[in-house]
């Protein structure tokens, strides 16, 4: 059920890649759902996903031989995504390049997603997007753990939100 609640946290996704460039593919998918809910999930790359960057998996940190281990097909990925985020918009901080690699991923399956996807800065005011960087270092300063994974990594934006929200509210 989608919340109506204007206070109410966004729900975030990021994407992690094979790579920076155009011939690059998703590898994992995380959320940060409204409720406090998270889902991850590794990618089982498509046949013709042969473009792999070392510079890239020293980000993410998540070889490929791992994905063809531990990896759900697309369509599954696809259907789950379809399922948790049906008629909502979800957000992310990198909308240049998740918005393609989640349109990558629905287009492996041959299936449309059933939500939508907007650049984070759409639901940022400029009191917020101020202090977005500072807010965000400290909340990593005061974390025990730091992966660069993709649930990780939308839980901590969806904190970010939340935390400059409060800051700068009037």
């Amino acid at each position: 059920m989608k919340s109506t609640n204007a206070d109410a946290l966004p729900c975030i996704i990021d994407v992690e890649a094979s790579g920076f460039g155009p011939h690059s593919y998703p590898i994992e998918v995380g959320l940060a759902l409204d409720d406090g809910g998270k889902y991850c999930s590794l990618i089982l790359p498509a046949k013709d996903w042969t473009h792999w960057d070392e510079a890239a998996e020293k980000v993410h940190r998540i070889p490929r031989d791992i994905l063809e281990e531990h990896g759900k097909p697309a369509k599954t990925i696809a259907d789950d995504l379809n399922e948790i985020l049906k008629d909502r918009t979800v957000f992310t901080d990198g909308w240049v390049v998740d918005h393609p690699w989640i349109n990558k991923l629905f287009a492996e399956c041959q299936v449309y997603p059933r939500f939508r996807t907007s650049p984070l800065e759409m639901i940022l005011t400029e009191p917020q997007m101020n202090v977005w960087h500072q807010t965000k270092d400290l909340i990593l300063q005061n974390l025990q753990e730091r992966r660069h994974r993709a649930s990780f990594d939308a839980a901590i934006i969806q904190q970010t939100w939340a935390k400059t929200r409060e800051d700068t509210r009037a």
